[in-house]
């Protein structure tokens, strides 16, 4: 008898401990990697006004080069990698350079025209951006080189580089497909609240029933 209580403990304590390795595996392999974007050479790159965010202008991707790292926005969800042709990995928050980057980006680059100001950006070669980011960002290169290419451009006071950076959250917050990747997470923090109350009742109860076989 003591063997067959024995067996059937042990296997309680497996299920119990597989189920969970099992839910995040589950939650691990349900987060697809986005397609490849293929370029036949490596990509040129323009910095953004007012940043330190390079982006690739010659692909229809969202394709960012920020603080060392490649990043990629696709279908609501961040990736990032130090390579920008391969090792993707998942990155749970939005990263935080991309409330600086105007959304007008694109339709500035291709008019040469960044907020009425002639824009004259510089097509940097990715090897010279990896060489050279880093003193680039800790010398303030762009600013004092021709304030990113624009002409007559005085960057944008903190306070109004603040209050767009807000703005942008919210934009960013009410697009579909960002809205779309937060319900889950919205209905996971709805049910856990019920888990523990479920749980809490539980016990109240376990020790209203001790208290009442010791009567």
């Amino acid at each position: 008898m003591k063997k067959l209580f024995a067996g059937i403990l042990l296997l309680a304590l497996v299920i119990g401990v597989s189920f969970p390795a099992m839910a995040r595996a589950e939650v691990n392999v349900s987060i697809v990697l986005p397609p490849p974007v293929v370029f036949a050479a490596p990509p040129s790159l323009i910095v953004l006004p007012d940043t330190y965010v390079y982006v690739v202008p010659d692909s229809d991707a969202d394709m960012f080069f920020y603080n060392g790292w490649w990043w990629r926005l696709w279908e609501g969800r961040w990736y990032r990698s130090h390579y920008y042709n391969q090792g993707w990995s998942y990155y749970k928050n939005v990263p935080s350079f991309y409330f600086d980057v105007d959304p007008g980006w694109r339709g500035y680059y291709r008019d040469h025209n960044w907020c009425g100001h002639r824009w004259n950006y510089e097509r940097i070669p990715n090897q010279l951006l990896q060489q050279n980011w880093k003193g680039w960002q800790s010398n303030r290169h762009w600013e004092k080189h021709g304030t990113w290419g624009v002409q007559s451009y005085q960057p944008r006071p903190q306070q109004q580089r603040q209050e767009l950076r807000q703005q942008r959250q919210q934009q960013y917050q009410q697009r579909p497909e960002v809205q779309k990747q937060r319900k889950p997470e919205v209905q996971q923090h709805k049910q856990q609240p019920q888990e523990r109350g479920k749980s809490e009742r539980g016990d109240v109860e376990k020790q209203d029933r001790k208290q009442d076989d010791k009567k």
